[in-house]
């Protein structure tokens, strides 16, 4: 062999992985490599040129270059070609020329003896090809006696839940045509049973047959007309773990007569409309709502403070609290529905029909509101602790932005009505508080971080604890004197504990 050959050849080392070879000159520049402790073998015929890191590292990182080089023409398939990874036990499935188990450090190859890639089938890297979606769920569709993580197939429930996310993104026509797809490859592989087994699934997930044979609560809940954002219940469950794990301060709502709680709704009111943009000075807010009447030059935003002010200033009103999760979709619809009163553009009370969102995040899908909202409640329900029932459902509700409007007031609304419930303090986020508000808002939706959530609203709410005064005035001045009304980059909240 050449020079050029062998040099070429070893010009995956940049890539960590070498591969042994029967050509004498090149097996012997491997061996000169070895002994000069330049590189080192972790397997049969596989070395490395990375001598620092664990053979089962190295073998997990780089093993579709392996399955390419070891295995030319090898099909990864089965639940590897749904998951394009190692199974949580190491197991990796290809279709080849026989059955037979590798095994290497870090991983189990699993080649099955079955037919070479047909029309359809891609490449996936190098020699080595991948089972085209139809193909790969009549894989799964076979039968297997081995453990979940070991077996060749994906479980019964993933599947589903696969298929469910199919209908969310693609729709029933996108369903519909991997199941045409499928019907075809079943004919060229001779996996009869297996689309049979796949056209009964699918027809069960499109309500064309019975739903006795899905597992997937998911799946389930599709079927009963209230189908859920999985991917926000992981996230509504990663914040009632963290919430559910602490304890949390009780403060007693001081604001105990009509008058000094309709002065803490009032600022509520102020507050809560300046965060979403609906900005007035705070004698404008103060004429609106003393005398009951709109200006004239802007009516809706006025009519926003006004139906803010009126749910939040009746007491009865804000200590109701959903006992069940039907009781929840209709306390949201009735208070926005007073709330969005004067913008019958947006639907007061009724939940979005169309898609929203807020810079780079997308919100639940509007078919997908009344399920996540339900399956969300479940959660809800089983904490005790008031704050922690607070800061749960603001979230859920910011979270599923379930109206085309207003979603920020009344998820606000929904969190000080726990607490007003329970005869606490209900929790003010002054202007000069809402980068702070926002951006932990935003962590805990981008990077599941929700210590920095309950941080925030646990500052909010020790400061609320703080403005209890039977005058207005009185009210104002002390809040002017915590900066609760400059913009974030002018101030910052102060107050005394």
């Amino acid at each position: 062999m050449s020079k050029q050959l062998i040099e070429k050849n070893l010009q995956s080392s940049i890539d960590e992985i070498l591969f042994g070879s029967s050509d004498k000159a090149l097996s012997q520049q491997i061996s000169r490599l070895e002994k000069a402790g330049k590189i080192k073998k972790i397997a049969p015929r596989i070395y490395t040129s990375n001598l620092t890191e664990q053979p089962e590292v190295l073998v997990k990182r780089n093993w579709y270059k392996i399955l390419a080089h070891q295995y030319p023409g090898a099909l990864l398939s089965h639940r590897s070609a749904l998951e394009f990874k190692p199974s949580l036990s190491g197991e990796i499935f290809i279709t080849y020329k026989y059955t037979k188990n590798i095994v290497l450090p870090g991983i189990t190859i699993r080649s099955l003896k079955g037919k070479r890639p047909v029309n359809g089938d891609a490449s996936f890297f190098n020699d080595l090809y991948v089972s085209q979606e139809a193909r790969a769920y009549l894989e799964n569709m076979q039968s297997s006696t081995q453990k979940e993580d070991s077996s060749k197939i994906l479980s019964k429930e993933f599947i589903e839940e696969k298929l469910d996310a199919i209908v969310r993104i693609r729709g029933e026509e996108g369903l519909n045509s991997l199941r045409d797809n499928a019907r075809l490859v079943a004919d060229e592989l001779d996996m009869k049973k297996e689309f049979e087994r796949f056209n009964k699934l699918v027809a069960a997930l499109l309500s064309s047959n019975s739903n006795k044979i899905l597992t997937s609560p998911l799946t389930k809940a599709r079927l009963s007309g209230f189908p859920y954002d999985p991917s926000r219940i992981d996230l509504f469950n990663h914040l009632y773990e963290q919430l559910a794990a602490n304890e949390y301060p009780v403060y007693e709502d001081q604001n105990r007569t009509i008058h000094a709680y309709q002065n803490f709704a009032f600022y509520e009111s102020y507050f809560s409309n300046y965060i979403e943009g609906t900005i007035f000075e705070i004698e404008e807010a103060k004429e609106i709502v003393l005398t009951a009447t709109p200006m004239p030059s802007r009516d809706e935003d006025s009519h926003d403070v006004l139906g803010t002010y009126q749910i939040v200033s009746d007491r009865k009103e804000m200590s109701r609290c959903p006992d069940t999760a039907e009781q929840l979709l209709s306390i949201l619809r009735h208070r926005h529905s007073i709330l969005l009163s004067a913008r019958p553009s947006k639907k007061p009370g009724h939940f979005k029909d169309k898609n929203n969102r807020a810079g780079s995040t997308e919100f639940v899908d509007w078919q997908l509101v009344q399920g996540t909202l339900k399956k969300g409640f479940e959660l809800y329900s089983i904490l005790r602790n008031p704050f922690a029932k607070a800061a749960y459902i603001m979230f859920l509700i910011s979270e599923v932005h379930p109206f085309l409007d207003g979603n920020g007031r009344i998820a606000r609304v929904m969190m000080n009505a726990e607490l007003t419930s329970k005869g606490l303090s209900k929790i003010i986020i002054p202007t000069v508080y809402r980068e702070d508000y926002m951006g932990a808002l935003r962590k805990l939706t981008k990077q599941g971080e929700s210590a920095a959530y309950i941080r925030m609203l646990l500052r909010a709410y020790e400061f609320s604890a703080t403005v209890h005064q039977k005058d207005m005035d009185k009210m104002e001045l002390y809040l002017k004197q915590c900066d609760a009304f400059e913009e974030p980059a002018l101030g910052k909240l102060n107050f005394q504990k």
